[in-house]
């Protein structure tokens, strides 16, 4: 066990350095300094990201400057986006239609609660996702959006890892002065679960970290567990060197696990 937080320590030096920011969905909120703005942009930045990191930059350009015109907060609060085409290809699947559900949610909830952040206060992550989930239904006809993943198993299918919220919640909430932006500060980086992609799970699998082979749920808080034993006050700093590694291919993980 030491051996491997002494390897993960390394690596987390190692990926979380400011260089990370130009190439990473996280660039988009470091561009602004307003916590409204922040979070409207966090939240949407994290939507977006995935699929090809070029094409998630291009889609945040058109999103944030061509369409909200690099003021989102006051943006979304005048309903702007109403005039939208539906039709209008932001990302892969993610429509006009579908940014005007969260931009409607969005409204509501600066409106109620002046933030996101009471939504995941005195509450686990999880359900700070669903309540997240439920307000923006409310406003939108009682619909859900396949854009924000269930942190709740759903007719027959596993709850979600829900990786992007997770992703957003990071950036939200760790200070650590390098990458994270850190503007919460009612929920703890001790909180916070394990951001799980293809890279991260393949990782964390190779390192002997989890067991399972589905990437749900259950295997966020079996990957969280793991390295909270690591390291107790924030444990989503290994995010960095799981991702990191990951993104370096097959061969480069099988020579830490030699």
């Amino acid at each position: 066990m030491e051996r491997l937080k002494a390897l993960l320590d390394e690596k987390a030096l190692q990926y979380n350095r400011p260089e990370f920011i130009a190439d990473d969905p996280i660039s988009f909120p470091h561009s602004f300094s307003r916590k409204e703005d922040i979070e409207i942009v966090a939240l949407l930045a994290s939507i977006i990201a995935w699929g090809n990191r070029k094409m998630i930059l291009r889609s945040g350009n058109k999103m944030f400057c061509d369409i909200m015109q690099s003021r989102p907060y006051e943006y979304v609060m005048s309903g702007e986006w109403e005039s939208l085409d539906d039709r209008l290809n932001i990302h892969r699947t993610f429509f006009a239609a579908d940014f005007k559900y969260i931009c409607r949610g969005l409204r509501s909830v600066f409106r109620k609660y002046g933030s996101m952040e009471p939504l995941f206060t005195g509450c686990s992550t999880w359900d700070g996702i669903e309540r997240l989930r439920s307000e923006f239904a409310a406003v939108n006809g009682g619909l859900s959006t396949r854009h924000i993943s269930n942190p709740v198993p759903s007719k027959g299918k596993p709850a979600s890892a829900c990786k992007r919220m997770h992703m957003m919640l990071r950036w939200l909430c760790r200070k650590d002065g390098i990458v994270d932006l850190g503007i919460w500060d009612s929920i703890h980086p001790s909180q916070l679960m394990i951001p799980i992609d293809v890279h991260v799970a393949r990782t964390a699998r190779a390192l002997g970290l989890v067991s399972r082979k589905q990437n749900d749920r259950r295997t966020v808080e079996e990957l969280t567990a793991r390295l909270r034993e690591l390291s107790p006050e924030d444990p989503v700093r290994y995010d960095f060197a799981l991702f990191g590694v990951g993104e370096a291919g097959e061969q480069f993980i099988c020579s830490l696990v030699e």
